[in-house]
């Protein structure tokens, strides 16, 4: 099995005729995702490739059945694209976008409160159900089909970084989601990590973490309360100075708060095995999940 996305998955892109957009819808589209449609407000029934274009998100729905949507739209306009989609009652919402200013995602998070869609990301690699569906810019032949390993990071890279590591162990992944590392995001840590527990395929996660904010010390508290699958853990930034952003909008220590030995620490507490130098993390796992 898989969470959030699998074959089934019906997807519709946004900002489709935008240059990322085009390039990564095909990407998706070679390695077998079910692309539906794309929105471009002004493009309507123009087609990308074989995809044809609509000016809304509603109409898109209405007539393809989509239940995914990616988002490629530029920072300024991206949270109205984000709203768009949830007014349209699209179950999973993908945002790749970078650079979205943080009001505008509070304003998101606000807007989505009680409302059925989930949101991943923005500022984030997307999601892969290994051999099933790819929504998003991960290079999709690194992973593994068939289970049973979930992947949830904060970081891109390290993600893809992960299921490379856990690739040439022979260990598959169910499924890979890159949760983005801004401040405001929509799905976290406790989301995946609740919905991996459910899935009878998975039978471990890795979780990589970094510096800023309190999400892996939370996501730490609900493991050791609620997870009865065995969990990895990386935090990256043990070498960054306090006060210093890197990279992530939301990577910043402040004070005591969000240092990577305080995640350690607390993700040691919480029972699960922290692998601290990430060279060695896919041999860690093969011993952990064997």
């Amino acid at each position: 099995m898989s969470i959030f996305v699998d074959k089934n998955t019906r997807l519709l892109v946004q900002g489709i005729t935008g240059k990322e957009g085009q390039f990564h819808t095909r990407q998706c589209i070679d390695y077998g995702t079910n692309v539906v449609a794309g929105v471009t407000p002004g493009k309507g029934g123009q087609k990308m490739d074989d995809v044809t274009v609509f000016d809304t998100v509603n109409e898109a729905v209405d007539k393809t059945g989509a239940n995914c949507s990616m988002i490629f739209v530029p920072p300024a306009f991206a949270a109205d694209a984000i709203m768009e989609a949830t007014d349209a009652g699209v179950a999973l919402i993908v945002a790749i976008t970078e650079g979205i200013p943080v009001m505008d995602m509070i304003k998101v998070k606000n807007y989505m409160q009680g409302k059925p869609s989930r949101l991943i990301g923005p500022n984030c690699p997307g999601i892969i159900s290994p051999g099933e569906c790819k929504v998003g810019i991960m290079p999709g032949p690194i992973h593994k089909p068939g289970g049973p390993i979930g992947v949830v990071s904060r970081s891109g890279t390290l993600t893809y970084e992960v299921v490379h590591q856990l690739t040439v162990q022979a260990i598959g992944q169910t499924t890979c989601i890159g949760i983005g590392g801004d401040p405001v995001n929509g799905t976290d840590f406790i989301d995946c990590l609740d919905a991996f527990e459910k899935d009878s395929k998975t039978k471990g996660v890795v979780m990589v973490g970094e510096i800023g904010g309190t999400a892996e010390e939370e996501a730490a508290e609900f493991i050791a309360e609620n997870v009865s699958k065995p969990v990895v853990g990386f935090i990256a930034g043990l070498t960054a100075p306090p006060g210093r952003r890197m990279g992530h909008a939301g990577a910043i220590i402040s004070g005591k708060s969000g240092t990577a030995q305080g995640k350690i620490e607390a993700m040691k507490a919480g029972g699960i095995h922290v692998c601290e130098n990430l060279g060695v993390l896919g041999e860690l796992c093969s011993k952990v999940f064997s």
